[in-house]
């Protein structure tokens, strides 16, 4: 399921913005951007995610940014002023008339900065969970939403699949009496005049009969659906449970389909596939 979320915390004078972000997929893949001071926390941060999230590529990026107290500190001046110091001594020695620029001044103190160290990983911690908590929490509500919509869409999509099951029961029944009428249409053609009561006949209509019956697999899909729909209104899990369930409907249909014998509900088995297929796709990506 796709989420977003973001917070923003201040650390030791610092502004760290956590992005949590994640796109479909069927395991927890958990990627981290982080500062290198901060690696050894990336552990911490994944058992915190596993809290709100099971399946999904997801990327925590996080960004810091010092404020205006910190960037004016990190000038290192003295630095600075040694270094025009020493660059007008070279000019007057070479006998170069020296008129330092405002760009000249730029550069040399963007190459004399002091390195603005970063807290440690102990004591950004706090700070940082805090705000990864938050953006959690509104990565969660996002995926939430989505959840609502898909299973509004899977509660229609169970109904249009039992519909279908619920077609072939009210079929099967009849395709043994089509048969009969076929076999003997067939006996007919062939100029071989047998009773109906003839006890090749009946045998004949008797095996083909339980060849065709699939009345145990419409009793369990009926089950299925049932097991399907209440898990569905459950809290807690749904994904690899559904997707077991949907797994045991899928091997039902296939046996009705091998056994029917019949157009109709051979067309019927086209649609329970394609619809059953659809169910399956989205399934993939719910927790």
């Amino acid at each position: 399921m796709t989420g977003y979320g973001r917070a923003v915390a201040g650390v030791e004078g610092f502004t760290v913005t956590v992005q949590v972000s994640s796109v479909n997929r069927k395991s927890l893949d958990l990627t981290v951007s982080l500062p290198e001071e901060w690696e050894s926390l990336e552990s911490q941060m994944g058992e915190l995610v596993r809290r709100f999230a099971t399946r999904g590529k997801v990327h925590i990026d996080i960004d810091v940014s010092g404020d205006k107290t910190v960037t004016e500190l990190a000038w290192d001046e003295e630095a600075a002023t040694a270094a025009l110091d020493r660059l007008q001594m070279f000019a007057a020695k070479e006998n170069i008339e020296f008129r330092p620029s405002a760009d000249l001044l730029w550069q040399i103190a963007n190459a004399q900065r002091r390195v603005v160290k970063l807290p440690t990983a102990e004591v950004a911690w706090p700070g940082l969970v805090a705000a990864l908590t938050e953006a959690l929490r509104g990565f969660a509500a996002m995926r939430a939403k989505e959840g609502e919509s898909l299973l509004v869409d899977f509660i229609r999509r169970g109904e249009s699949l039992h519909r279908l099951v619920e077609g072939i029961a009210t079929r099967a029944p009849q395709v043994p009496a089509n048969y009969r009428e076929q076999l003997m249409r067939r006996l007919r053609e062939a100029g071989l005049e047998l009773d109906l009561n003839d006890e090749r006949v009946l045998r004949e209509i008797a095996l083909f009969a339980d060849r065709c019956d699939v009345s145990e697999e419409i009793t369990r899909l009926r089950s299925h659906f049932e097991q399907f729909t209440a898990l569905l209104k459950s809290d807690g899990e749904i994904g690899r449970k559904a997707e077991f369930i949907l797994q045991e409907i899928g091997r039902e249909v296939n046996t009705i389909g091998s056994k029917a014998n019949d157009v109709t509900i051979a067309r019927a088995v086209i649609e329970l596939k394609n619809e059953l297929e659809r169910v399956r796709e989205q399934m993939a990506n719910v927790e």
